[in-house]
Parts: structure tokens; sequence; C-alpha cells
């Protein structure tokens, strides 16, 4: 494998680098399909750009709906055509008391993550602004199944259903044009949501920023294509594309916008 991969990327995307590279040599060697936990979009893009660099392997991403941000990817030789039914997914709805209380997207995630498995085993979680819907791995559809029965104080049951019951999720990216000096995690927030550079840097001090669902707390982090940001209080934004530089030396983006 080419050791240069590495320079295309952050140093911190290392051990995902190396275990594409782990994933691309037993498809090669098996010459049977590879299918990967829930990918990030940064993930996916990785993937996607060292697997067309470094085999004539194919791939396809898939997420139990269209538009799913969190995605499996299979791997597989070319002569191999991959169905749907593959790529395991199982979509829960959660049964609560909808009348007496409310969820969250941040309440559900943590119950799903304090049941002991990693984050790499949930795909997206959607609503239409009542019901909430899950995306699992299938190989741990019993185990959620029988560990989630609270989401906080709220009695909850997990119910399996088909793709035709997938509510229409509320929330949507909106794109936004903007430029900005450089693509520093505390200049792109400060741009995007319309606060101070100083207000920016105090949220990444203090923890209340994440990066890919992990949290940054260096102001001077650089950001890069299909980055997903969420700020606490204020929404999430998403590197969607870069297109060039301004005359004044600003970098031309195109953003995904969640603001609450």
């Amino acid at each position: 494998m080419d050791a240069n991969i590495y320079q295309h990327f952050r140093s911190d995307e290392r051990p995902f680098i190396d275990a594409v590279q782990d994933w691309i040599e037993k498809v090669q060697m098996q010459y049977a399909p590879y299918l990967t936990e829930f990918l990030d979009p940064r993930q996916a893009y990785i993937l996607e750009t060292i697997v067309r660099q470094q085999s004539d392997l194919k791939f396809e991403f898939y997420g139990g709906y269209e538009q799913a941000e969190r995605t499996r990817c299979l791997i597989f030789p070319d002569y191999y055509t991959p169905t749907q039914e593959e790529f395991d997914i199982v979509l829960f709805e959660i049964n609560y008391p909808e009348k007496f209380t409310q969820l969250s997207h941040g309440k559900i995630l943590g119950t799903l993550v304090n049941s002991g498995l990693k984050r790499e085993y949930f795909g997206d979680i959607i609503s239409d602004g009542s019901r909430w819907q899950v995306l699992v791995a299938k190989e741990v559809q019993n185990y959620i199944q029988m560990q989630v029965t609270k989401i906080g104080s709220v009695n909850v049951r997990l119910l399996v259903k088909e793709y035709i019951d997938l509510v229409s999720p509320k929330d949507a990216w909106l794109e936004e044009a903007t430029t900005v000096s450089s693509m520093r995690l505390d200049t792109v927030i400060a741009n995007v949501f319309s606060i101070s550079r100083q207000r920016s840097k105090q949220l990444i001090e203090a923890g209340k920023v994440k990066v890919n669902w992990r949290v940054a707390q260096r102001p001077d982090f650089m950001l890069e294509l299909l980055d997903i940001v969420s700020i606490r209080g204020f929404g999430r934004l998403q590197i969607q594309r870069q297109g060039g530089t301004t005359k004044k030396e600003k970098i031309r983006l195109a953003i995904g916008v969640l603001r609450k």
C-alpha cells in the first residue's frame, strides 16, 4: 500500500486509513465482499478516495434510506453485484408516551452509546417531529432491544419497522454559500453563525463543539471537506464543497447548515 496516502489527510485520521487499507487487502485476498460499520461522511470520503486510488475494487454506501448521513460501505470485487439486504441495517421505531414527554436526538444517542456499544453500530437518528426512529447494525439488533428500555426516565420499547414505515426527517441541511479567511474551526463557526471569534473560541474551549461526533477543544483545528461540526445551542454545519478563492484570497465554501 502507498504510505504517501497519509499526506492527503489529517494525522489523527491515520488509524482509519490503516483500517481501510486492511479492508481492501481482505477483499483482494479473499475475493469476497467486506461490509464496514457505520461511517460518518468524512470517513466515507476517505474510504472512497483510498479505494479509488489503490485498487480496482468497487464500493457502495447505504444507510437505510437515500439521504442517510451515516452509512455502511460494502467493498467488493468487480464481478459482484450487491443487494440492499447485504448492508444488514435494521430500522427501529421508539415507542414512548408521546402525550406526556418529548425525546431529543441527544437523549436518544446518549442512551444508545451508554448501552455499552460503540457509535459505529448506529446510523442516523431521525424524526418527523413526534415519531423517532434509529437505524442500527443488524448484528446488535437483539442486544439493543434488550438493553434500551428507558431513555432518561421515560419507558420505551424499540419496535422493528419495515423501510416503507420510514418517517420523512423534519430536519434537512440548508445549503449556504460563504467565504472564510481560513478553515480554522473557530473562524468557520463565527462566520456561519454570525458570532464573534472570541465567542466561538469560548464555545470550543468549553467542550461545546464536536467535529464528526468527537469533542474538539482546539480553536485552530483545521476543517476539511465533509466534516460535520455540532455546536451546542446553535446547530450543525457541514463543509459540503470548496470552490477556490476570491480576489482577496478568501476561501469559497458551500456549507450545509441546521440551525436551532
